[in-house]
Parts: C-alpha cells; sequence; structure tokens
C-alpha cells in the first residue's frame, strides 16, 4: 500500500514538475517574442492601444526606430528626419512609394480631419509656417509615431498643446497615388 502511494505520488510530482516547466517554456517564449515585445511596449508604455486588429509589422517598424535621432535630410538609424521616417514606414510596412517631402507626401492623400484617422494613416503639421513642415504615421487614440527635431523618433500625443496648435490635417493615401507612382 505504501508503495502504492508512493509511486502514485512520485508520478504526480513527475507530472507537475513536466506542466510548470512546459508553461514556464511558453511564458519565456512570450516575453522573447518581438512582436509581443513590440505589442507590450506600445500598449503599456506608450499607452497606444494594440489590439489583434492592429498592424503589427507597423508597431515592430516603430519599435526598432524609437530613440534614432532626428537629422534633417538623414534616413538612416544614425539620423532621419520625419518625411524620410514616414517613407520607410510605408516603403516596409504598406508596400507603398511616397515621395521625399512632407508637402509632396500631401499631395497623395485624401485629407481628413483628425476624428476620422485610422492607424496607418497620416498627420500633417504647419509648425510656425504657412506650409507643411512636418508628417507622421497615426497610431489611434489620438497617438502618432514620428521623427521629432528636438527628440528624434518618438510617440506624441495629437492633443499635446504643441501638437494641437500646428496639426493642419489628417491623410490616407489615395490608391490613384499609389498607381501613377508604380506607372513612373
Amino acid at each position: 500500500m505504501i508503495k502504492k502511494f508512493l509511486f502514485s505520488t512520485l508520478i504526480t510530482l513527475c507530472s507537475l514538475t513536466a506542466l510548470n516547466a512546459q508553461t514556464k517554456t511558453k511564458e519565456t517564449n512570450k516575453l522573447e517574442d518581438p512582436d509581443n515585445l513590440a505589442s507590450q511596449y506600445f500598449s503599456q508604455v506608450m499607452g497606444v492601444a494594440v489590439d489583434a486588429t492592429s498592424n503589427i509589422k507597423l508597431y515592430k517598424f516603430i519599435y526598432e526606430w524609437i530613440g534614432t535621432p532626428y537629422r534633417f535630410g538623414g534616413n538612416t538609424k544614425k539620423g532621419i528626419d520625419c518625411s524620410a521616417f514616414t517613407k520607410a514606414i510605408y516603403d516596409k510596412v504598406f508596400n507603398t512609394t511616397l515621395l521625399r517631402n512632407s508637402r509632396d507626401i500631401f499631395s497623395m492623400v485624401d485629407p481628413l480631419p483628425k476624428d476620422e484617422l485610422k492607424e496607418g494613416d497620416l498627420v500633417f503639421f504647419k509648425i510656425k509656417s504657412t506650409r507643411i513642415t512636418h508628417i507622421g504615421i497615426y497610431l489611434g487614440d489620438d497617438r502618432f509615431a514620428h521623427a521629432s527635431s528636438s527628440r528624434g523618433v518618438v510617440i506624441s500625443n495629437l492633443n499635446e498643446p504643441y501638437y494641437s496648435r500646428f496639426f493642419y490635417k489628417g491623410g490616407r493615401i489615395l490608391e490613384s497615388a499609389k498607381k501613377d507612382l508604380i506607372e513612373e
């Protein structure tokens, strides 16, 4: 009787140990998964709602560029400007070629008010100017990714007084603009 009890206890302990090891492996894999890390970063640290309908490729791309310094005319991880950052996102994430500067990119969009923006749309600013001088990628919840001249690649909120004051319009790339670039 004691042998049966000890044997069944040993089997139970081995099963629990194996199950615990499986659970830890799954948790470790989940924590090391780059897509999950990007989701956690945006959801928890930046306050951007990343869910099952979100474009994880977009968030992963931005995650990899966060902190890159601003450099006017730059287009590498050593330094990048706002339009080059936007152009890179559209190229790598949406497989769409954009023109090089924010004013030219604006000519490729259907202008939208702030309340109609969706993830992946563009946001345009007229900062201390009568013409468009800045661009970013809308992420949802009034947040957008951009290459800030003072802070490099960051996530900001459209409701921050600075961005609220200079916000011009949002925009969604026109299908005809995509076709025009393909044909050129």
